[in-house]
């Protein structure tokens, strides 16, 4: 489904959107493969809309639906060039759905200095047996070292989770995430996480 909006300047000296597996390392730690693939509708769907439609994931996520709005959500996710919809896996097995977005021409924009190559994150476990720390732990940093590399241009991640989800603004200030101040969407009370890419690399133990 292309977009039937013309590319920006900033759109038009960005990578283009990846196809595939973007990121793999092994975690030793774990004893497991870390993984991380760009979404493939025909063979996740299904598992995207189980996952959306988990009362733990809707609690947050808000997005509960059939197949067919699920198939739409993510054509839009697909056809966007600001954002890259990501499939986590350990060992292979998919577990979670990650967002990433240009943060600029993204809704977070407006809450705080954005600067052209900010980018932000959306993070959904699925998989109930891939809950836990230290599970956060590895496919977090995953994801961070995954998206800091991708351009290196990119100084700052941000995220904004609802203010009162205390588990995983902790999990994210373990990954040396600030917490800057809380806001209003309409929908939600976010809390706007910060992540600057000397701090992520200067507290990575595993590089």
């Amino acid at each position: 489904m292309p977009s039937s909006l013309p590319l920006s300047p900033l759109q038009l000296i960005r990578p283009p959107k990846p196809v595939g597996e973007v990121y793999r390392r092994f975690d030793a730690r774990l004893g497991s493969w870390i993984s991380l693939r760009t979404v493939d509708i025909d063979q996740d769907l299904e598992r995207f809309s189980r996952w959306q439609n988990n009362p733990r994931v809707l609690a947050f996520w808000q997005e509960g639906g059939t197949l067919e709005q699920h198939r739409e959500y993510l054509l839009k996710q697909q056809a966007d060039p600001h954002t890259v919809t990501l499939i986590g896996s350990f060992d292979d097995q998919p577990f979670a759905y990650f967002e990433v977005y240009w943060a600029l021409e993204d809704r977070i924009a407006p809450f705080y200095d954005a600067a052209e190559f900010d980018r932000g994150i959306h993070m959904l476990v699925g998989e109930e047996s891939q809950r836990g720390p230290h599970k956060v732990a590895s496919w977090l940093s995953a994801l961070l070292h995954h998206v800091f590399g991708d351009d290196e241009r990119t100084r700052r991640i941000v995220s904004e989770p609802r203010a009162d989800n205390a588990k995983m603004i902790g999990y994210m200030q373990a990954q040396g995430f600030i917490r800057e101040k809380e806001f209003d969407f309409p929908h939600k009370r976010a809390a706007l996480m910060t992540l600057d890419r000397e701090r992520f690399f200067a507290q990575c133990d595993w590089l």
